[in-house]
């Protein structure tokens, strides 16, 4: 069936920088070029502007982030108004809370309804698992990668049959050496103070948060610098805070104990993530979570640049171990201390090697432009056997 004139109905609570909201973004891309009507309804966020520039829809409705459950009832409503208003042909949920009130929306208006697993929601009791149960309800359940699949199925054995793997994509135009120019790099590196002297730039690219490696980070900076003193190297921490100052203050006290104040930088929030790819020699992601995915990896591969990523989650998906980068254990600085030893070793002729071989797998398996295709062709599929 053609997409042709559909309304189709993605519901996310914010649209921030994360990597849902980017996906939401790019589904939004390929309906409009579809000829369909991409609508969001969200809260909203910093992205709003680039969903307005694809094409998309945003309808704001302030509550939908909420977990009241009221309001999440009441937001069911809501969302069947609207999808009766704009002749919604399909909703697809990419969060828990605004999940229930899709799938009661869905199941008010008798529409097909999609969901996607852009996380591992962990359940420690039972009405935790039913609560996380809403993202296995779809009639197509969207894992963004094998793991993320693998996790499904266990949580929610009456799902297998529904569930796809459509792993994230790489918009490998933008994130592409050859697009980023000599002044967008010189632009980061004066915002970061990068001379000379700085060495070989390994960069840790995530929201500030616990569970995405800075403080092993900063604790394998420590021990990479006693090992070799002499080495010109920098560690730069890019990402928003969102509102952790304490964390950030932590991590401040870090690294001075660590006696790394001249080699560390914490950026913030970066606008141009490709130049920031293009300005680095190695880039790391030691998560002690698993991530569902792992966008820093399949980014830096896309720019060529090796990535170090922990061995839980589906970073082993994105980064072969020794051909298009490195894994380690998560939690072990020590370890991560030496796969950057062995990457900087390795000089910049080495780690082009490596990082050639990234984007060539990063191209073959991990595009934008099939994430788009495949999503689509669900839409279809549904659409066509509700016909």
């Amino acid at each position: 069936m053609s997409l042709q004139g559909a309304a189709i109905l993605q519901v996310i609570p914010h649209l921030g920088a994360g990597g849902a909201e980017r996906t939401t973004i790019e589904v939004a891309e390929a309906l409009k070029a579809a000829g369909a009507i991409p609508i969001v309804a969200s809260v909203g966020g910093r992205l709003e502007g680039e969903l307005g520039r694809v094409g998309g829809e945003l309808i704001r409705i302030d509550s939908l982030a909420t977990k009241n459950p009221l309001q999440v009832w009441l937001n069911a409503g809501v969302l069947a108004k609207i999808a009766r208003e704009r002749g919604v042909t399909l909703i697809h949920a990419r969060s828990r809370a605004p999940g229930w009130s899709a799938y009661w929306a869905a199941k008010r208006m008798k529409l097909p309804f999609v969901t996607t697993y852009h996380g591992v929601y962990n359940a420690k009791s039972g009405l935790k698992r039913w609560y996380n149960s809403v993202m296995a309800r779809g009639d197509r359940v969207i894992a963004n990668s094998d793991y993320t699949a693998a996790h499904v199925r266990q949580q929610h054995p009456d799902a297998a049959s529904r569930i796809v793997t459509i792993h994230r994509g790489v918009d490998i135009a933008r994130f592409s050496p050859e697009a980023v120019n000599e002044v967008r790099r010189a632009s980061l590196r004066k915002a970061w103070r990068l001379d000379e002297q700085s060495g070989a730039v390994i960069l840790l690219p995530a929201r500030m948060t616990g569970w995405k490696g800075h403080r092993e980070a900063i604790a394998a900076a420590g021990l990479l610098a006693k090992q070799q003193p002499e080495a010109r190297w920098s560690l730069v921490f890019v990402g928003d805070h969102q509102g952790r100052l304490d964390y950030v203050a932590e991590l401040a006290e870090l690294i001075s104990q660590h006696g790394v104040d001249a080699r560390v930088r914490m950026a913030g929030h970066c606008d141009d993530m490709p130049a920031a790819l293009a300005l680095s020699d190695i880039v790391i992601a030691p998560s002690s979570e698993p991530e569902a995915f792992g966008r820093v990896a399949a980014e830096a591969g896309a720019m060529g640049v090796p990535a170090v990523g922990s061995a839980i989650g589906a970073q082993g998906e994105i980064i072969v171990d020794g051909e298009t980068g490195l894994i380690v254990p998560p939690r072990d600085p020590a370890a991560l201390a030496a796969a950057m030893e062995r990457l900087l070793a390795m000089d910049r002729t080495g780690r082009n090697a490596m990082g050639g071989k990234a984007r060539v797998r990063i191209g073959e398996r991990f595009t934008t432009s099939a994430l788009q295709k495949a999503t689509l062709a669900v839409y279809e599929g549904l659409m066509d056997r509700s016909k």
